[in-house]
């Protein structure tokens, strides 16, 4: 009986150190800087919890609470405006123990119809005639709560056709009025763009080491085709 109390307890131990160990991060409200239609008054809040969700998912970090992380924002901001006491407003830098804040800022996308009439269709079943494609970028930064510099950045990027986009398992669902876009090229885009970002973060937080070396190779595509 003491051996078996002994375990559990040993266990707890390794979790709970597991569980420290881990990053706490939480994810505001994403930012657009388009013109994209399929921008709506809440989706940048939605954007969030997608990625918040997605990073949960990957079990590697500890996550702020949407809702909660919200509220501490609203005392931080009114603690700085100086209507509340010093010694009782929240302090900033003490963010519910999240040592991370990602920001993202939607910073393009654009959508192209290609191709023509013309396609073969057989009891309902389209082959061929024009294609939908919609591209996606996102700017990323993630900011130290207690120092307030900037840890990483990156610019993410995704593309994605009608015909389909093959981005491995997504551990988030589509919330609010994204849901109407989920098998949509804009869609697929979003999806690829917040799996790139967690696994990025993944390897840039927490494994680093060799993982490193594709993402360095991807950035130095990108901005040679950005040149």
């Amino acid at each position: 009986m003491k051996t078996k109390t002994l375990f559990i307890i040993l266990l707890t131990f390794v979790a709970g150190a597991a569980l420290a160990d881990k990053p706490s991060m939480g994810v505001i409200d994403f930012r657009n800087d388009t013109s994209a239609a399929w921008w709506y008054g809440g989706a940048g809040h939605d954007l969030a919890g997608m990625l918040t969700n997605e990073l949960a998912g990957t079990g590697k970090f500890k996550m702020v609470e949407r809702d909660k992380l919200d509220a501490v924002l609203e005392e931080q901001d009114l603690a700085d405006s100086g209507r509340i006491s010093k010694k009782s407003g929240a302090k900033i830098g003490k963010l519910t123990g999240a040592k991370y804040l990602v920001t993202a800022t939607v910073s393009s996308y654009e959508e192209n119809v290609s191709g023509g009439g013309g396609g073969l269709s057989f009891r309902g079943i389209s082959v061929g005639g024009k294609k939908e494609d919609a591209y996606l970028a996102v700017d990323l930064r993630v900011i130290d709560t207690t120092t307030g510099e900037i840890e990483f950045t990156r610019s993410v990027e995704a593309r994605a056709t009608s015909k389909g986009l093959a981005v491995g398992v997504y551990r988030g669902g589509f919330g609010g009025n994204l849901g109407k876009y989920e098998k949509t090229p804009t869609g697929k885009a979003i999806r690829a763009v917040m799996m790139e970002i967690s696994e990025y973060l993944s390897c840039a937080m927490v494994g680093q080491g060799d993982c490193m070396a594709e993402y360095q190779a991807k950035e130095g595509a990108r901005r040679e085709k950005t040149k």
